[in-house]
């Protein structure tokens, strides 16, 4: 159970609101170009009220608006229809974050009244179905890439957060009714009215911060309501969700990359030295990629620096620990650690084997060069004889005459034709004795999981 807030702080930062909001999170795949469009800091376009000190201090690591568009409510087109909500306002963002993580945020607003059973079932449609959503007479990525135009298409990801922030009439139903009736409400718009009347094993209330009557929050995993908050909280809430969402995607994206990292390091047959070369530097920037994006993609969003306030805080904490964020990262960063020791372990095995083989190259030379110059004497010989005044030299003929002095160059060449194909033996069978620098693995390595089906949280 999350703490109460204090009475100060219920009056500094809760509000009220006529018309429902929801605002929807979904994760994106895809990579956009180094010239990205430039909108202006997150900060600069919405309003954070008493948090914009802290974040303005952080704004190189906060997302970064690429897309930001108001649309007409008839072109935002659902497989399944409003379910009889008004739907008053629309405006699609993408975010991107400094490691090119993007997210799109659809910011609905509903006039009239929004009954929980048919906004439980907009929450469904936005989320199971998502794929099947329309913008215009486009399906809603492809509209986003015909807007942005990226060098990897836009597709939606498997991660979902949606944040309601009820007006009006189911406002007061809230924060009024009373705490014993008041989880039926919250049970059916957290689950999306998919598990049926609450549950003794099933909380229908998850961690919440409430202050009886003023607000109140609540989440499960995909949906979270916060009831009596003023706009700006509203906002670093979102912005607390926006990276939830965003560090899950790229724990995910993680996992999968370092299965590829450790198939490529097992499968990699290298011949030589510069093949040697350029595949550990390729896995090793693999390594590194994958270290920074849990730096920077995932630990930078899950901690309280960016808005360290208590509201903020204990949301951010307790919706960390419901998607399991925590364990995701310590496992991850180990598997990454020992994906590092493996390819290191390999470098050093390869390095040996290298050295290894360059040592018997050099003593088959030094024994070559020992051999070259202990036969260098018949030729020495060979020119002595000629240069001397000996009788069976005849000056008269040519020392080239071979049909004279063939026997003479025998003598003098066949040692060195002797010695380069020994030599050239020796280095072949250097060559076979090294064999493959890196041999595949005798049975084949464990195939990588297909990723999971979205579950839409």
């Amino acid at each position: 159970m999350i703490p109460e807030t204090s009475s100060s702080a219920a009056a500094l930062d809760s509000g009220t609101r006529e018309l429902t909001r929801v605002l929807v999170l979904l994760s994106l795949t895809g990579r956009l170009g180094e010239r990205r469009p430039s909108l202006g800091s997150l900060v600069d376009r919405l309003d954070f009220g008493r948090f914009a000190l802290h974040l303005k201090s952080s704004e190189a690591v906060l997302p970064m608006p690429v897309l930001v568009e108001r649309v007409a409510p008839a072109d935002l087109r659902l497989p399944h229809g409003d379910h009889g909500l008004d739907l008053e306002s629309v405006q699609i963002a993408v975010l991107a974050t400094p490691r090119g993580d993007m997210t799109l945020a659809l910011d609905c607003g509903f006039a009239g009244r929004t009954p929980p059973d048919a906004l439980a079932a907009w929450l469904a449609t936005t989320c199971f179905d998502r794929d099947r959503i329309g913008l215009g007479d486009q399906l809603l990525p492809a509209a986003l890439n015909r807007r942005l135009t990226p060098l990897e298409p836009l597709a939606f990801g498997q991660n979902v957060h949606q944040l309601v922030f009820p007006g009006g009439e189911l406002r007061r139903d809230l924060l009024d009714a009373d705490p014993v009736e008041a989880p039926a409400v919250l049970h059916q718009i957290l689950y999306r009215g998919r598990m049926g009347a609450p549950l003794a094993s099933v909380p229908a209330v998850p961690p919440n911060l409430r202050n009886h009557g003023a607000t109140l929050s609540a989440h499960g995993r995909g949906v979270s309501v916060h009831a009596g908050w003023a706009e700006h909280v509203e906002n670093g809430l979102t912005l607390v969700a926006l990276g939830m969402v965003s560090a899950l995607a790229v724990l995910q994206r993680t996992r999968l990359t370092a299965f590829e990292t450790m198939r490529a390091n097992e499968r990699a047959v290298a011949e030589s030295p510069y093949q040697i070369r350029s595949l550990i530097s390729r896995l090793s920037d693999g390594v590194n990629e994958l270290q920074l994006d849990l730096a920077f993609g995932v630990e930078a969003y899950v901690d309280s620096l960016l808005i360290p306030e208590m509201v903020m805080e204990v949301f951010q904490s307790s919706l960390r620990d419901a998607l399991g964020i925590p364990d995701s990262l310590e496992n991850s960063a180990r598997m990454v650690e020992r994906l590092t020791s493996v390819i290191s372990a390999r470098s050093a095995a390869l390095q040996a084997e290298l050295a290894e083989r360059d040592d018997r190259r050099d003593r088959t030379v030094s024994a070559l060069v020992a051999v070259a110059t202990g036969i260098a004497l018949p030729p020495t010989l060979l020119l002595a004889y000629f240069g001397v005044n000996a009788s069976n030299v005849n000056n008269r003929r040519s020392i080239f005459d071979l049909h004279a002095y063939g026997w003479a160059y025998v003598l003098a060449w066949l040692p060195f034709v002797a010695l380069a194909v020994v030599g050239y033996l020796l280095l072949r069978r250097v060559s076979r004795r090294s064999g493959s620098l890196l041999a595949p693995p005798a049975t084949g390595p464990a195939p990588v999981p297909a990723p999971r089906p979205p579950s839409g949280s």
